[in-house]
């Protein structure tokens, strides 16, 4: 059960987003050898001022690439 959630300033479209986590989706189906029924990604707006409040949730020991 991996689950990816991706934060994003706001401005982009639904079919946008859709289209990023499908290629996410993808990626990590491949990566980590997983049927797709087990991969879930979620993408979402935050304002730009929250931002840093909620990478503050995140461990820095957590973040891969940055």
């Amino acid at each position: 059960m991996p689950h990816i959630a991706v934060m994003m300033y706001p401005g982009r479209d639904e079919e946008t987003k859709k289209r990023l986590a499908e290629k996410i989706r993808q990626a990590v189906i491949d990566e980590l050898k997983v049927p797709a029924s087990v991969v879930s990604v979620s993408a979402f707006d935050i304002e730009k001022d929250a931002f840093p409040k909620a990478m503050e949730n995140i461990p820095e020991s957590n973040i891969i690439l940055k």
